[in-house]
């Protein structure tokens, strides 16, 4: 989504200072040559303009550097491996290059990353989901970088996405996993602060118990950062402060597969004793023991239709048409009735 406010320039960091354009230059780039006094003055003109420092290639004519940023949450699990190759993959029939960078779920960390990116000449962003800070969207619209959003799809939103309603998805699975006859429920979930895809998949099984007429109030929760072994320690939380649970939902497949594994370990028999499902059927899910009953995410058929809308918004102004598309349950070994 792109502004028609002027990019701010140098000049203008400097003018809003009351300092020389050599003064801003030293403080963004030499900040010790300066004095905090002066420092506080140029940073805080910076902030008010929402400038960001040209490397050069933003200074050409062409204002192309045919590179593109991805900005996803994490680099140590598969979850966007296959989405960001098929990205990759289509940027570069078009010949782009892509930049990638990891925020570790911290919200600060994603808004230097896309300052970063966005100060080294990228082109256009893609972004994991809507949720951030207005701060950070009205800086990429002053300086006029289009964003596209995936992994979500929201059309009451602004800014174009083309991925899957996680509400939906997750609601969809857990309906299926209530007609099994599952009424105690648990979610090991990602940290939800600043995570629309978190939430919208906890509320996706809220949406199916409210239909059921179990009570969403009952839904025993255990939020945790997305890994095998913490998947494991969350499914122990879950056992042992709620033992009567049936069916226990994971925010992603890597924490799913942690469960099966605590699960084995703890002499609790699944699916026979507890179903588990996971998220997204990354290639783990089917190696998994016993294969794992998991949502589908299109992780390539995204990718590649994300490197195709930024590429011909790019290099030919075509406008990003929001897409969504189809997450489906796969159901495999770790889903059975429940018992009784």
């Amino acid at each position: 989504m792109t502004s028609d406010q002027p990019t701010p320039t140098l000049q203008d960091v400097a003018t809003a200072a009351g300092v020389s354009t050599a003064t801003v230059s030293r403080c963004l780039n030499f900040p010790d040559q300066v004095t905090k006094r002066t420092r506080a003055k140029v940073m805080q003109a910076v902030n008010a303009l929402s400038y960001s420092p040209n490397f050069g290639a933003r200074a050409m004519a062409s204002r192309r550097t045919n590179t593109i940023g991805a900005i996803i949450p994490t680099m140590e699990n598969a979850v966007f491996a296959r989405g960001l190759q098929a990205f990759q993959d289509e940027l570069h029939s078009y010949g782009f290059t892509m930049l990638v960078a990891s925020t570790s779920y911290r919200a600060d960390i994603e808004e230097e990353q896309i300052r970063a990116l966005v100060g080294r000449g990228a082109d256009a962003l893609l972004l994991i989901g809507h949720e951030r800070s207005p701060n950070t969207y009205r800086f990429l619209e002053t300086q006029n970088v289009p964003t596209l959003i995936t992994w979500a799809f929201d059309t009451s939103l602004t800014r174009p996405s083309i991925g899957f309603d996680n509400r939906k998805a997750m609601r969809d699975m857990a309906l299926k996993v209530i007609e099994l006859g599952h009424r105690n429920l648990a979610f090991i979930s990602a940290r939800t602060t600043l995570n629309d895809r978190a939430k919208a998949r906890q509320s996706g099984i809220e949406d199916a118990m409210a239909i059921s007429e179990l009570r969403a109030s009952d839904l025993h929760m255990v939020e945790t950062v997305y890994g095998i072994e913490q998947g494991a320690t969350a499914f122990e939380q879950v056992m042992k402060a709620a033992s009567q649970t049936t069916a226990v939902f994971c925010g992603n497949d890597v924490l799913a597969v942690g469960a099966l594994r605590r699960a084995r370990e703890m002499g609790v028999r699944v699916p026979e004793d507890v179903s588990v499902i996971g998220f997204d059927d990354i290639e783990l899910a089917e190696v998994a023991y016993p294969a794992l009953t998991t949502v589908h995410v299109p992780h390539r058929e995204m990718g590649w239709r994300a490197g195709k809308a930024l590429a011909e918004l790019v290099t030919n102004g075509t406008p990003i048409e929001a897409i969504e598309l189809d997450a489906n349950p796969v159901f495999r070994g770790t889903l059975a009735p429940a018992k009784g």
